[in-house]
């Protein structure tokens, strides 16, 4: 996937499978899934320095990559409980960034640098 327009491609395929509570009027589920999701990959890092003194291996990248592909379906989820497109959501993350670097502001606290 390289184009924007393939993160909705992925949020239509990803919102077949979801099969939860109130689906399409939910918001706790998907966000209590993404936050536990993102910890799992916290998880898998932090045990990499922990049991491998820092070195990565295949098999972490393997596990890495399985949990950041949950964080992914749970994003879309989210996603598609607001309504918003993930293509929306990633122009408008790069448009922020992109102005943040332009402004010298990339490094700092608050949403609103």
């Amino acid at each position: 996937m390289t184009e924007l327009g393939d993160f909705d491609k992925y949020q239509i395929e990803a919102r077949k499978t979801a099969i939860y509570p109130d689906l399409g009027e939910n918001l706790w589920y998907p966000a209590l899934g993404l936050a536990g999701e993102a910890g799992e990959v916290c998880e898998k890092v932090k045990k990499v320095y922990r049991d491998n003194n820092g070195r990565i291996t295949l098999d972490v990248i393997n596990d890495i990559q399985r949990e950041l592909g949950d964080v992914l379906w749970y994003v879309a989820s989210l996603a598609s409980e607001i309504k918003i497109s993930l293509s929306l959501i990633a122009q408008n993350n790069l448009g922020k960034l992109s102005d943040r670097a332009a402004r010298d502001k990339v490094h700092g606290e608050g949403d609103k640098r």
